[in-house]
């Protein structure tokens, strides 16, 4: 299989279900954003250290990849022919998985008392950019459904609003196993 069509050469790409668009239509923006958190993800998990206390964590976010490139073939096909592709959906308990590892994570963790900003060790920083990131992809989210009505993006807004929370914790948990000091914010 060659890597290269040339079919996009001319700004155009195709959804799952053949309908051409253009490369600058809010949808392909919105599904190429959540490949761009599965690539910050990815890289991401490179930077975790080798520490047990970490492997859950790397599984978990293994898991993440996974759905998050479940969502976005849902995103990649039009809306009135999903159905018909029997595309994999996004894992139904997902959301109340992440609360409970946040929750989890938490417990170990020590009080918040102040705004952390992004740093410590490379792993630290990175959850924040995917942090960030999550947030980016929500607010995304948000415009296109408000412009669509896309029913299949009130669960999708509800998954990139919890993985930021995530991320944030995950920051703060892989810090806490690095033994760093939490960058907190000094007005």
């Amino acid at each position: 299989m060659k890597i290269y069509t040339r079919l996009g050469d001319t700004g155009e790409t195709s959804l799952v279900g053949g309908k051409r668009v253009s490369k600058a239509e809010s949808q392909i923006e919105l599904y190429g954003s959540v490949d761009e958190l599965n690539s910050h993800l990815g890289f991401l998990m490179s930077l975790l250290p080798e520490k047990k206390e970490l492997v859950a964590l790397r599984s978990k976010l293994s898991i993440i990849q996974h759905q998050l490139f479940n969502l976005g073939s849902n995103l990649a096909c039009e809306p009135e022919v999903r159905e018909k592709f029997k595309l994999p959906q996004i894992a139904a308990d997902l959301i109340s998985s992440l609360e409970q590892d946040i929750d989890k994570m938490n417990e170990s963790l020590p009080e918040l008392k102040n705004f952390i900003l992004p740093g410590g060790s490379q792993a630290v920083a990175y959850a924040h950019v995917c942090r960030s990131f999550s947030r980016r992809v929500e607010r995304g989210f948000v415009d296109y459904y408000q412009h669509y009505q896309d029913s299949y993006l009130l669960e999708a807004i509800k998954l990139m609003n919890r993985l930021s929370d995530y991320f944030f914790t995950v920051a703060r948990f892989i810090n806490f196993v690095e033994k760093g000091e939490e960058v907190t914010w000094k007005a």
